[in-house]
């Protein structure tokens, strides 16, 4: 047998797992519920190789393994030397691999050198995944991040000028109402500067068992409707430079459109177009809207609502749940979006 870890991005999902790290270094943000009540370890390179040569046994004579993913939340913790034994240890065992990628944290890609993560792609790294979910420094402070605006630039510029992918993970709706406007603009200051491959939309949704939701009750964290959320993208794409950067909402079923999808230097005029279509809905229409979204994993085009039968139906469901209190449907959304989370390992959330 071998280890795997919890959690993968979507773009890995036929990707051979390999776990050098168990859970995450930092764990401490508010939001995130994915290795709470779990401690990090760093795993040796003969247990890691020991569980490559059992993929080998089992994967080895499979065409189709052209990728693997580091796991767990931070694998270019480990030094260079240890990284790169492990890269190239998969490519002797599976040869026809093509792509290797891991997650990483800025502050770690910061301390990386250029020099060392050229070795790194050399001898197989491809892509870089890296949770920023915002360029707000209050934001950051506030979610516990334990990263700053200089890690995300430097680190994320590190990666650039590499040669490796990097892909960068933001959270709309995570600075909540009081802090949205600077949460977009920030955000799009810092990635026009880094200018990495990939801006990977992650819409928040709160955990309840996670601080947030406390903050919540208490009043000091505001969370945001479907379509404030629609309007701080809008701000943050308005916001961007012409850069070759690909902006997608298409991979991750929390995102309300789908839809607004591509490379920012060639669709930035459509995507504020689709965004500006949902806005100029009427208020029962965006309700209709949402509660079809939230009911379902799958994109559906802004054109369903005018489907009268639909239509009919949904606005019945949306009377029963504004009767239910204050906020009523507001708050029946958010569970719904809730449901979609990665559960904690353990009852703790520390």
């Amino acid at each position: 047998m071998y280890e795997q870890g919890v959690i993968r991005p979507p773009s890995e999902a036929n990707s051979l797992l390999v776990r050098v790290t168990r859970n995450c270094p930092w764990n401490q943000c508010i939001f995130c519920p994915a290795y709470k009540g779990t401690k990090f370890s760093k795993r040796t390179v003969e247990e890691i190789k020991g569980d490559i040569d059992q993929m080998a046994k089992e994967y080895g004579g499979y065409a189709f393994i052209h990728s693997a993913f580091l796991q767990d939340a931070d694998s270019l913790l480990l030094s260079t030397h240890d990284l790169l034994d492990i890269l190239r240890y998969i490519k002797q065992k599976f040869p026809d691999i093509k792509r290797v990628t891991s997650y990483a944290r800025a502050k770690t890609l910061k301390r990386k050198t250029v020099a060392e993560l050229k070795e790194l792609k050399e001898a197989g790294l491809t892509r870089i995944h890296v949770g920023m979910e915002s360029g707000s420094e209050k934001v950051l402070k506030m979610i516990k991040k334990g990263i700053t605006q200089e890690d995300i630039v430097v680190g994320g510029q590190h990666v650039v000028e590499a040669g490796i992918s990097l892909s960068e993970y933001i959270m709309p709706g995570i600075g909540g109402k009081n802090l949205s406007e600077e949460h977009a603009r920030e955000t799009a200051r810092l990635l026009n500067a880094v200018r990495p491959d990939f801006i990977r939309v992650r819409t928040f949704a709160m955990h309840p068992a996670s601080p947030m939701q406390k903050m919540a009750q208490d009043g000091t964290f505001v969370p945001m409707t479907d379509e404030e959320i629609v309007a701080e993208i809008r701000l943050l794409v308005s916001c961007f430079e012409e850069i070759h950067s690909y902006f997608s909402c298409a991979d991750f079923s929390l995102n309300l459109l789908m839809q607004v999808d591509g490379y920012l230097d060639e669709k930035k005029s459509w995507m504020l177009e689709e965004l500006d279509k949902y806005l100029a809905l009427t208020k029962t229409e965006k309700q209709i809207y949402s509660l079809l979204r939230r009911s379902s994993y799958m994109g559906y085009p802004l054109d369903v609502v005018k489907d009268k039968a639909l239509a009919k139906q949904a606005q019945a469901e949306i009377e029963k749940l504004e009767k239910r209190g204050e906020n009523g449907f507001d708050k029946y959304i958010q569970l719904l979006m809730s449901y979609q989370l990665p559960q904690p390992q353990t009852e703790q959330w520390t």
